[in-house]
């Protein structure tokens, strides 16, 4: 056991004020989702301007394929946070390294694996997709060299998620800085040729994004080295990254429920969108526009809910029950707060926001307005929901959060959706969303005060290399005591 932490880097989630803690640690991860979602606007705009609507919807349905692969590392990627956050709750540095390794090593490694195959089947996944025949030429050059960088990329989002573990959200915030300037500044000159730059077209993007991710993560990793951070592997610890089966088995158990209830969301999502297309036009870019402003609605939320996962696990693992219930507390309140003051500044100033997307002419912007009112309200209550679910997750209890919201999801939203109209007209779409995040926070309530995930047991098991030595060294005195011949 390592003593009390205090490298660079690492902060002790353990003790001092809770509420203050935990705002200073959810705004660098709100800035950073922030920064990560202008930075897909900002291309989005460059892509559109230089090559037009075909190559817009050719990176639509490529970013469609790595957001399910994103989805995938996000799980593991939290798996480690929170075995990382739990070791170093217990001053198990040794533990948390381990927990690091093993998850680089079999997530970069696995990625290495999908980009070559990737690289080869784009064709073949582009059709599966259905991808519109204009689009996909642009599609497979696009495709193709973003899988060229998903090892680095997966290799960047690993490092960032580690990091918060050990307390340190500002970090990550500095590298996603240096990425977002990185990408959207190299775009345009590389898609258009502009100076000394080749004219690369859709690639040119795609390529942006490459020197982006390769950059910031050998930055990052570089960073982490020389401010020797905790999660930081030399010598004899190189050998984590040859993954141990114990921690993957827990990994993998642990990672993919959390990364099945992205996908549940997001298929839930595609579903209402195909029910909102037989409404018209008109309806069907209302509900685009209010998309993008539901991005930034729930972000507090998102936000909030690392750093409550990331604090918990550290309080957990210090066997600080108290101050895990306060934590969950203190995101709740936080959550309802900021999201308040955001969805009352979009009802405020809806029309102007909303003209910059459609402008402030179009048809849609009535509808638009309208579904605002009735469901933007739905991110308190989904909001409260991720709160209660991060302080679980903490644990290692992600089984009852999917099924919770393959429920809230499924049977409730999209069911009512398909139901509702009936009775009530195109309103029960809208109605919908907030019926879903009143199901699913009154399970999350029932399942969060019902103790049952405080029984779960997620440490990192102990090193077999330093078992057996410990092992060999207690044995090996009680062996010399039989004769030899």
């Amino acid at each position: 056991m390592a003593s009390r932490p205090t490298r660079p880097g690492q902060r002790d989630l353990t003790t001092g004020p809770i509420a203050s803690t935990l705002l200073a640690f959810a705004l660098p991860t709100l800035g950073s989702n922030i920064l990560q979602s202008l930075n897909g606007s900002i291309n989005a705009i460059w892509v559109g301007r230089f090559l037009g609507e075909s190559a817009l919807a050719a990176t639509s349905n490529a970013n469609i394929i790595m957001f399910l692969m994103f989805s995938a590392v996000f799980g593991f990627g939290m798996a480690a946070t929170v075995l990382i956050g739990q070791s170093v709750g217990r001053r198990d540095i040794n533990g948390a390294r381990r927990a690091f390794g093993s998850t680089i090593g079999l997530v970069v490694g696995g990625a290495v694996v999908i980009s070559i195959l990737g690289w080869l089947f784009t064709p073949q996944i582009l059709r599966l997709l259905a991808t519109p025949g204009e689009a996909q030429n642009m599609a497979r050059d696009y495709l193709r060299v973003i899988f060229l960088g998903l090892p680095f990329s997966m290799l960047g989002v690993l490092i960032q998620m580690s990091l918060r573990g050990t307390g340190d959200s500002l970090t990550p915030l500095w590298f996603m800085l240096l990425s977002v300037l990185i990408d959207s500044s190299f775009n345009p000159l590389l898609i258009d040729g502009i100076g000394p730059f080749p004219r690369m077209g859709i690639a040119g993007s795609a390529t942006a994004t490459l020197l982006a991710g390769f950059i910031s993560s050998a930055g990052l990793l570089v960073y982490v080295y020389w401010r020797d951070l905790p999660i930081r592997l030399r010598g004899h610890e190189l050998r984590y990254m040859i993954p141990e089966m114990a921690l993957v088995k827990t990994i993998v158990a642990k990672g993919l429920p959390m990364g099945a209830q992205m996908l549940v969301m997001s298929t839930a999502g595609l579903t209402m969108v195909g029910l909102v297309n037989r409404l018209g036009v008109d309806t069907a870019a209302a509900y685009a526009v209010s998309q993008q402003l539901w991005t930034y609605i729930q972000m507090p939320a998102m936000a909030i809910g690392v750093a409550v996962s990331s604090m918990a696990a550290q309080n957990i693992g210090a066997g600080k029950w108290d101050r895990v219930n306060a934590i969950t507390r203190a995101g709740i309140l936080y959550n309802t707060a900021i999201t308040l003051v955001v969805i009352v500044a979009i009802i405020l100033f809806d029309r102007q926001v909303m003209a910059l997307f459609v402008g402030s002419a179009s048809p849609a912007i009535p509808i638009a307005r309208h579904i605002q009112l009735i469901a933007s309200w739905t991110f308190l209550m989904f909001g409260a929901t991720m709160v209660l679910f991060s302080t679980v997750r903490a644990n290692g209890a992600t089984i009852a959060p999917l099924i919770i919201l393959a429920i809230a999801f499924y049977p409730v939203r999209i069911g009512f959706a398909l139901i509702g109209p009936r009775f009530m007209g195109q309103d029960a779409l809208w109605y919908s969303f907030p019926l879903g995040s009143l199901v699913s926070l009154a399970l999350a309530t029932l399942y969060f005060r019902s103790s049952h995930w405080r029984e779960q047991l997620l440490v990192v098991p102990p090193d077999p290399e330093e078992a057996g030595e410990h092992a060999h060294g207690t044995s090996e005195p009680a062996g010399r005591l039989h004769p030899t011949g």
